[in-house]
């Protein structure tokens, strides 16, 4: 089955308000450059969003964030946007953290089917409030509940047209395991290739997961912090 679509809008046509959504990636590395930018022109609001971080000031999920098309975030680092504090400081913008290890563990419990799982992490802390806890061989734990979404978008490097993807290194951070955990996930790659095509072996995510792919083209990738070696 042919899933390929001609553009990022066209993939995003159906996104409605009061979605939530999942967006791939750390920091600027691995987003789904166009599908935000679709996103964006599509004006969708009140969006809940899951991901690691939401960009920066004029760059990534931070564009969504300026537009005022989002209700809330579900994340793990929230440090390097100013429009972000801004919200969150009066109250525009719902914000729940949550450990990095325990959100990426929330999102893939929510692609495989697991009904939640107990971890130490958070135990005695705010994290833990209002949660489940358990003694387990002597050591306290909360339980988590999975986490789920209407659309996850998410970037890799290599696809073909029947969904399946390879990521490139870093730029895996979190696509991998959101692409699992929506009712709608929508990949965007740097190439695209015919069926068949990818070796089996070095695929990260089976075509089975993903329902709509496009061909990203001149991607800017930008860096948050450039940091060179001081001239010696």
């Amino acid at each position: 089955m042919d899933k390929t679509y001609a553009s990022a809008d066209a993939a995003v046509a159906d996104m409605s308000d009061g979605i939530t959504l999942m967006s791939g990636g750390f920091g600027l590395c691995g987003n789904p450059e166009h599908l935000i930018q679709a996103v964006l022109r599509k004006q969708v609001r009140d969006l809940d969003i899951i991901s690691n971080n939401c960009g920066i000031d004029g760059a990534g999920l931070g564009l969504l964030l300026a537009n005022g098309q989002v209700r809330s975030m579900t994340s793990s680092y929230v440090g390097e946007n100013k429009t972000f504090e801004r919200l969150y400081l009066s109250g525009q913008l719902k914000v729940t953290l949550v450990p990095q290890g325990t959100l990426a563990e929330r999102i893939r419990a929510g692609g495989a089917g697991i009904g939640g799982f107990y971890t130490p992490t958070g135990y005695g802390t705010p994290v833990a409030e209002g949660k489940e806890v358990r003694q387990i061989d002597g050591r306290w734990y909360i339980l988590e509940q999975p986490l789920r979404a209407d659309f996850a978008i998410v970037k890799a490097w290599r696809g073909d047209t029947h969904g399946n993807l390879v990521y490139r290194r870093t730029a895996n951070n979190f696509n991998q395991a959101m692409a699992t955990a929506a009712k709608i996930t929508i990949a965007e790659v740097e190439e695209l290739v015919p069926a068949g095509q990818l070796d089996p072996d070095h695929i990260h995510t089976p075509g089975i997961f993903v329902q709509r792919i496009i061909l990203g083209e001149r991607y800017s990738k930008p860096i948050e912090f450039r940091t060179t070696r001081a001239a010696s």
